[in-house]
């Protein structure tokens, strides 16, 4: 499942936990969520597995017709596969690491669902690469019964101790409902910092051939 080059994504990953959470908004935001990718003809990547939130995403926009690309490590499909075949297609990485990066080069956007502490790494880990100028890709916050309030909240005080500059803010797009947060996606505009708006993410192959972000994203993951 190849990303789009254009503005107008295709393929949107949506990460969320293993868990279906305590009230029933976040498993019916879940479903909407789905129903809406579909609807939009839009296609779903997101972390494997058939538990949680994650399984209720990914069988909303598979039954609609839409395709369904789940990358899961290895070490973790004996806890969230079943015995079964994996809805739509399936990558087995190695790592979390490599997870990321794959997520990272299939995906044109970014929608973060309640989640749980692997969630919150790939959310830090995509915004600061947007910080650092290594992707432009938009990032959502579906924020479910106010989930990720506490989470602007901090951002907003390293803010104000000078920790993170401004435009960090404008990275975490957020929005109640899927349909509204959609749209912001569709409508996002990067807008670089100007302390790493010059950053060159791009190897040389050492014959004057630079590569493309994408493969100095998997590289720069794999070494950390």
């Amino acid at each position: 499942m190849a990303s789009s080059s254009s503005k107008q994504f295709k393929n949107i990953c949506v990460l969320s936990g293993f868990h279906y959470g305590k009230y029933k908004e976040f498993v019916q935001a879940a479903v909407d969520l789905g129903r809406v990718i579909a609807e939009r003809k839009l296609h779903l990547v997101y972390g494997g597995g058939e538990r949680g939130l994650s399984r209720l995403v990914s069988e909303a926009v598979f039954t609609r017709g839409s395709q369904v690309l789940g990358i899961i490590p290895k070490p973790m499909k004996p806890l969230v596969c079943m015995s079964g075949p994996p809805i739509g297609e399936e990558l087995v990485v190695s790592s979390m690491q490599e997870r990321i990066s794959e997520m990272m080069n299939h995906a044109d956007a970014f929608i973060f669902l309640p989640g749980d502490l692997a969630t919150f790494e790939a959310l830090i880990t995509f915004a600061s690469w947007a910080h650092l100028n290594i992707h432009q890709k938009p990032i959502g916050l579906l924020n479910v019964n106010n989930f990720y309030d506490g989470l602007l909240t901090f951002i907003n005080h390293a803010i104000k101790n000078h920790f993170v500059p401004h435009s960090v803010k404008k990275l975490f797009i957020s929005a109640s409902t899927a349909n509204e947060l959609l749209d912001l996606l569709q409508a996002y505009t990067p807008e670089p910092d100007p302390q790493t708006v010059a950053l060159n993410w791009s190897t040389n192959d050492g014959n004057g051939n630079s590569s493309s972000n994408k493969k100095c994203d998997l590289d720069l993951i794999l070494r950390l």
